[in-house]
């Protein structure tokens, strides 16, 4: 199994939900364009919080040194990045690939997050994130990605729960939600191995 984690937005927790899929699934990760923070990246959270043996840590394809949207980020440092420049490592095992930003973000002055997904070819679980505005931002979200036919394999719910947003958003998207992560106390390799230990089959 492989798929894409993305957000209905930034700071919406795709990297703790990267971390409890590939401990769920003792899956490689990868994330394809880390922008800013080169001395904690994602893939360096992603390996202090699983605790299992088989996961593998690809390297990123770019490592941008300002915090800012890869676009901006990339012309700083002065390079360019295609959508050419992307493929999947290859592994025998599960593979979550984690994006940066939302679906739009702009990866250079055309090509967007969303136009990688395509080219990567699959499926997305979508991050949501409760707050005022996240009914709009999640089925936004979910109609760029069917427009554009990606599959949407569920929806990640985390936060402090809002049960009828919640639910608003599973009757109109009609998909499932995989699981919800409450606030953690503290978020450390034994919570999210302790967390996983809770999830039901997913997949």
């Amino acid at each position: 199994m492989q798929f894409f984690v993305s957000g209905i937005g930034t700071e919406i927790g795709k990297t703790v939900v990267s971390s409890i899929l590939t401990e769920y699934l003792q899956a490689d990760y990868w994330k394809p364009v880390q922008s800013g923070d080169l001395h904690l990246t994602d893939t360096m959270k992603v390996q202090a919080l699983t605790s299992n043996t088989k996961s593998f840590f690809h390297p990123e394809r770019y490592r941008l040194n300002a915090p800012l949207s890869p676009h901006a980020s990339a012309a700083l440092d002065r390079v360019q990045i295609q959508l050419s420049d992307f493929t999947l490592p290859q592994t025998t095992n599960h593979l979550i690939v984690e994006g940066a930003g939302g679906l739009m973000v702009p990866l250079n002055n055309q090509d967007l997050m969303i136009d990688l997904i395509v080219q990567l070819g699959i499926p997305v679980i979508l991050v949501s994130r409760n707050y005022l505005g996240s009914i709009n931002h999640t089925i936004l979200s979910i109609e760029a990605l069917q427009r554009r036919e990606i599959p949407i394999a569920g929806i990640v719910m985390n936060g402090e729960p809002n049960l009828s947003t919640e639910a608003f958003i599973e009757s109109k998207s009609a998909l499932p939600v995989l699981f919800r992560v409450k606030h953690f106390d503290e978020i450390s390799k034994s919570e999210i191995h302790r967390f996983t230990q809770t999830l039901k089959c997913l997949f």
